[in-house]
């Protein structure tokens, strides 16, 4: 461990960022890396990690989505496409795993995916004196939605976000209490810092000043929505894009490719489903975090969202020939703009899946679902065959150091 004798300096210019790396021992690692264009992704950057990018190929019919004046989703076209899906991880067998399951279903005729609706909430709260109070606050803010639209819209805030737009306001008392769900759609963007600025202009300058009865604390973020982790809220209402992805596959794609049978895969399902109920798990799914996490390092995207970003519910059916295979993304937490997105390397492999920049966010999510169903069709298969054999062979095979 390398000693430190002073306090560090805290600020991004070149001179800082060298008198850190020298302090920390650290010019081996770091020489050579232009930092110039990190500095404004985060606070006190030192260095950059290097982490390797594997690529999958997949074949899916792909939405085309618009927001109406209501902000709700209109597909305006379909089209199938070969994707390539950039995938950072040092998961052994992550990646084979993904292309086993795209081969599969690209030879079945390919992924669908759709995105179901677009919602990103801010969970409020605010205390009144009383039950009765905070049941009338609700009904006061419920009514005042139109008003408190137009209100961010025309208000004279220079923190404001006119990409921000509320949409709804959903509210639920308990006790004092009186939490809010503040739904925002934020175009682009993942939209954190944009709704949280213009939820805090509502709390403050709009419910606290106007509110029918008195209120005695307001508090911006009361943990109601779950944000950065799983939530019933958010597994059920959805939390930035949902998007179910979708998959047929045929008998001889099953044996040929994933090496088991469709009687297998149900079988394991049955199995995976009921284990899920008796744990409490908030998703019915095999491992879609792992394919969330790395596409998600790839492209810039906020790593903390990987915990509201993997919930998923999957299911599979026996139909003619086959097996029908579907999951659901409640809540991903994805952008095409801003943050992470812009840096160099985050962008190029934007760029390669044709996602970067304005219009793109409901293609990078529905490419991030089906990426995901191949990895869940493909370490399915492996746990389905006898003992689940072929899993743990895959990991041990694959797991680097044993």
């Amino acid at each position: 461990m390398t000693a430190v004798a002073a306090r560090l300096p805290r600020k991004n210019d070149a001179a800082s960022i060298r008198a850190r790396q020298e302090a920390l021992g650290l010019d081996g690692v770091v020489t050579g890396i232009d930092l110039a264009p990190f500095a404004s992704a985060a606070e006190t950057v030192t260095g950059v990690v290097a982490i390797p990018v594997s690529v999958a190929q997949l074949r899916i019919s792909l939405g085309e989505y618009v927001l109406d004046d209501e902000g709700e989703l209109v597909e305006t076209g379909r089209a199938d496409e070969e994707v390539v899906v950039p995938l950072a991880h040092t998961e052994g067998g992550l990646t084979a795993s993904v292309q086993r399951g795209a081969r599969a279903v690209a030879e079945s005729g390919g992924f669908r995916t759709y995105v179901v609706a677009d919602r990103i909430t801010r969970a409020s709260c605010f205390v009144c004196a009383s039950a009765g109070d905070a049941l009338a606050l609700a009904r006061w803010i419920e009514s005042q939605v139109p008003a408190m639209r137009a209100f961010l819209r025309t208000a004279d805030i220079p923190e404001l976000s006119r990409h921000a737009i509320l949409r709804e306001a959903k509210t639920h008392v308990v006790g004092p209490m009186c939490h809010v769900l503040w739904r925002f759609t934020t175009g682009d963007a993942v939209g954190a810092n944009m709704m949280t600025r213009n939820a805090y202009a509502l709390n403050m300058a709009y419910v606290v000043p106007r509110a029918p009865v008195a209120i005695e604390r307001a508090i911006l973020e009361a943990n109601m929505g779950g944000d950065k982790k799983p939530s019933y809220e958010h597994f059920q209402q959805g939390h930035g894009k949902t998007v179910v992805a979708e998959a047929t596959l045929s008998d001889e794609a099953i044996r040929r490719i994933l090496r088991t049978t469709r009687h297998d895969l149900e079988e394991l399902a049955w199995a995976g489903t009921h284990g899920a109920v008796a744990s409490g798990m908030q998703s019915v799914a095999f491992t879609p975090a792992s394919a969330v996490a790395a596409i998600f390092a790839a492209t810039g995207q906020d790593l903390g969202m990987v915990g509201t970003s993997s919930m998923a519910h999957g299911v599979e059916h026996a139909v003619e020939g086959g097996l029908h295979a579907s999951i659901r993304f409640p809540g991903l937490e994805v952008g095409t703009v801003g943050g992470g997105t812009t840096l160099p390397y985050a962008r190029a492999w934007l760029e390669l899946m044709g996602c970067a920049g304005p219009g793109k966010v409901y293609r990078l999510a529905q490419i991030v679902a089906a990426t995901a169903l191949a990895l869940e069709i493909s370490a399915s298969a492996a746990m389905a065959t006898a003992g689940s054999e072929n899993f743990f062979r895959a990991h041990f095979e694959r797991g680097g150091l044993r």
